[in-house]
């Protein structure tokens, strides 16, 4: 369902007003920078660099290159270390607290629309512009909002939902209106070369995705094995340490029994892994804190729709709030929630109205 608001144009968006774009070295935000010329924009570029020295050094190598090319002048940061305070640390702490944590949702409100906005506007600059898939629209009752990608095959406002308002009505979004299967097809047209060409794996900082391995190299104190018990006490087998597991999660867990199992919960006191069959896994509600208001709550419709992982259908729920935290009671199946991700909410025509971390389900 599409309501009746409306989607400013680049150009107006941008009308004199000078914009630094955060460009990563990637597709997307080459492109954006490109189109933010093409429309007419005061356009510099910002660079943070905060992972390993060859990658930053490949990147920075060829964004000074097309920058050049651009008529852009490149400003570079080294993040490596408040990176590593404000993003890497936190990841660490949630999976020791026995959460599942999402750095990418965590280093948009603190590295980019933190440490990188605060950066710009030293340099007289107020607008950011990123490379989301996202959009800003007018909507006739909440005013500007920020509203799911055209392409919701890659609509990435689930990753902005913890941004602060105040920083996401300063920035655009080129994208926004795009499809990501022309990205790469709009830049070779312009022969545009990508210093790095190929997609961002789901964790930066984190090689080959492999999470239990940099947590070992991080040489923090880690849980060991203990029991893996069904929900009526039966125990079924041994884990190898509750940070290993996440909530929802079926492979991996070494269990032969009559049914697939899968995570329910861990017990982090007692060092206890809790699994269960299909039917046990859905939940009929859950509540979150450290919530961020992109919407007054008061305003918020009788039913919103919520997403609790980024691929994931949105599904409809009724809200409320109470002493600082927002419950979530599910109108239909859903997935148990895991503690430590991001809960996204949205209108029905995808505005959204902010996001929180899930403490658990209710």
């Amino acid at each position: 369902m599409e309501s009746s608001f409306r989607y400013p144009e680049l150009e107006e968006l941008i009308s004199g007003r000078k914009v630094a774009m955060a460009v990563s070295g990637g597709a997307d935000s080459l492109l954006s920078m490109v189109l933010l010329k093409e429309s007419g924009a005061d356009v510099i570029a910002v660079h943070g660099c905060f992972l390993g020295q060859e990658k930053a050094q490949t990147a920075v190598k060829g964004l000074e290159k097309r920058c050049a090319e651009l008529k852009v002048k490149l400003y570079v940061y080294d993040l490596t270390k408040v990176f590593d305070e404000l993003v890497v640390e936190p990841f660490v702490q949630e999976y020791l607290k026995g959460n599942t944590p999402n750095p990418c949702a965590l280093c948009n409100p603190e590295i980019k629309f933190g440490v990188l906005y605060n950066a710009i506007q030293e340099l007289g600059v107020e607008v950011l512009g990123t490379g989301h898939y996202v959009r800003i629209g007018e909507h006739p009752r909440f005013g500007l909002v920020l509203v799911r990608g055209a392409d919701m095959g890659k609509d990435q406002s689930y990753f902005l939902s913890l941004v602060p308002k105040e920083a996401l009505l300063k920035a655009v979004f080129p994208l926004g209106t795009h499809s990501k299967d022309l990205t790469y097809a709009e830049l070779a047209k312009r022969s545009v070369d990508i210093p790095l060409p190929n997609e961002s794996q789901e964790i930066c900082f984190v090689p080959d995705d492999d999470y239990r391995q940099f947590l070992i190299e991080r040489n923090v104190k880690l849980s060991g094995p203990g029991r893996v018990l069904l929900t009526d006490g039966t125990e079924v087998g041994k884990h190898n340490g509750l940070w290993r597991y996440t909530q929802g999660q079926r492979k991996g867990l070494g269990i032969a029994w009559k049914a697939p199992l899968y995570v329910l919960d861990k017990d982090l006191k007692y060092n206890v892994l809790t699994v269960g069959t299909r039917d046990e896994l859905d939940a009929s509600g859950c509540f979150a804190d450290r919530f961020n208001f992109l919407i007054e709550f008061e305003k918020w419709p009788e039913t919103v729709f919520i997403q609790t992982r980024y691929r994931q259908r949105s599904k409809p729920a009724k809200a409320r709030l109470e002493n600082s935290k927002i419950y979530f009671d599910f109108i239909e199946s859903h997935s148990r929630p895991t503690p430590g991700q991001i809960v996204a909410v949205y209108t029905e025509d995808g505005v959204v109205l902010g996001g929180g971390i899930i403490i658990d389900q209710c």
